[in-house]
């Protein structure tokens, strides 16, 4: 494939129709007796929101009624993070990481999903980092097919004695004795396995490597600060040191998941779809 585009936030471009066409027959390929779920795994501002909305509005475009679900909409409230924060380590008030997320609710509406029932969609205010209140997440009635998407999506946890070491700045300094990264590691090992089997499809938008992170992430944070001019985003140096929470856990997604993934699509610095290989 060699079409050119742009995806992510902060771009206005959108993945090509005959990329999307497949991830949604993929999806509805799947041998299950409940509403298929396609998971779509990448990293911090590769493009997931964009191609998992497409793929929604063509599902509709086929008569199908589609539920997007994002990893980010259920992190822990932030009251729920200042507990961890003091009972356990400060950096778990940041939100994303493994064991910031509420894993028991997002299986309970991932099933009630599947099992095509009505279904309130939890939704998180990144600006304000909290969650909604329920009385405004949105309500789908019955789903034909659900894309849940997400930065980690699938990805295993890595052995105890790869933790040893720090990989960036934030973990020299602020993680020292290697705590805070051994129950993130602990609980992606123990409590996300259940809501990855829940996939039915995998896809997997492969950056060219962690370093292009920070950019994106970055003009993600324009975008979504562009959109509501009058609220404070993060500056440039916040978002920064915001991304060493994630860089762990994202090599290992670049690690592992191209093997577990059932299409694995390769982009390059500006997201531009990179040719399959043969």
């Amino acid at each position: 494939m060699t079409t050119t585009t742009h995806a992510g936030a902060g771009f206005p471009g959108k993945f090509p129709e005959d990329l999307v066409n497949a991830a949604l027959d993929d999806a509805l390929a799947a041998l299950t007796s409940t509403a298929p779920l396609l998971g779509i795994s990448a990293l911090q501002g590769t493009g997931k929101s964009t191609l998992a909305a497409q793929i929604a509005q063509c599902a509709e475009a086929r008569g199908l009624h589609a539920a997007v679900v994002s990893i980010d909409d259920f992190y822990l409230r932030r009251h729920e993070r200042e507990t961890l924060a003091r009972d356990v380590h400060p950096l778990l008030r940041t939100r994303g990481p493994a064991g910031t997320h509420d894993v028991a609710l997002a299986l309970r509406t991932l099933d009630a999903l599947k099992r095509g029932e009505a279904v309130a969609l939890p939704r998180f205010d990144k600006l304000a980092d909290e969650r909604l209140p329920e009385p405004e997440w949105p309500r789908i009635e019955r789903a034909d097919l659900i894309v849940f998407e997400g930065w980690f999506l699938a990805t295993p946890a890595q052995r105890n004695e790869d933790l040893h070491d720090p990989l960036n700045a934030l973990e020299r300094d602020e993680d020292a004795q290697g705590h805070w990264r051994k129950f993130c590691n602990d609980a992606l090992a123990r409590d996300y396995p259940p809501l990855w089997q829940r996939i039915d499809a995998l896809w997997f938008l492969q950056p060219p490597s962690f370093e292009i992170v920070p950019e994106w992430r970055w003009q993600q944070e324009q975008a979504l600060s562009a959109k509501e001019p009058s609220r404070c985003g993060m500056s440039r140096g916040q978002v920064a040191r915001f991304v060493m929470h994630y860089e762990r856990i994202s090599r290992q997604a670049l690690r592992a998941l191209p093997a577990l993934a059932d299409r694995t699509i390769p982009l390059d610095r500006n997201r531009n779809l990179m040719p399959r290989r043969n």
